[in-house]
């Protein structure tokens, strides 16, 4: 076979192995970046028990509606369990701020401590529409 021709043949399989590496990478890169990232009722239902969960996603779901960032205007409350202060969550871990496990652990102990459960936060809300 003439040197043009093997030169040719191995540039192309380089440039092809090199399309189906990139074609691989970003075929896995969406997966990874997903299975990193997952929602904050993802991350609830794997801190709160199932028992639980329902009552503790629906205080969450009138606080916040999910946003690890609201903050409440007129209070200063701010994350998915609406803390006041907001630094009170600092002792569930230093990334309080934007983490949302570490909101749904501070929420879910607070419930816990201060209520006994998330069940008897969730009737309190009812009754009272706070927590």
């Amino acid at each position: 076979m003439p040197a043009f021709k093997l030169r040719m043949r191995t540039a192309s399989a380089v440039l092809a192995s090199a399309a189906g590496l990139t074609a691989l990478g970003a075929g896995l890169m969406p997966a990874t970046a997903s299975a990193a990232t997952p929602s904050p009722q993802a991350i609830a239902a794997q801190i709160v028990p199932a028992n639980q969960l329902a009552s503790f996603s629906q205080i969450i779901s009138h606080e916040s509606s999910w946003n690890v960032s609201a903050t409440n205007a007129s209070s200063g409350a701010y994350g998915l369990g609406q803390a006041l202060p907001a630094s009170k969550m600092a002792s569930a871990g230093a990334d309080w701020k934007t983490n949302p496990k570490t909101q749904i652990k501070w929420a879910y102990n607070y419930m816990n401590t201060r209520y006994g459960s998330p069940n008897a936060a969730w009737a309190f809300w009812q009754n009272h529409h706070w927590y």
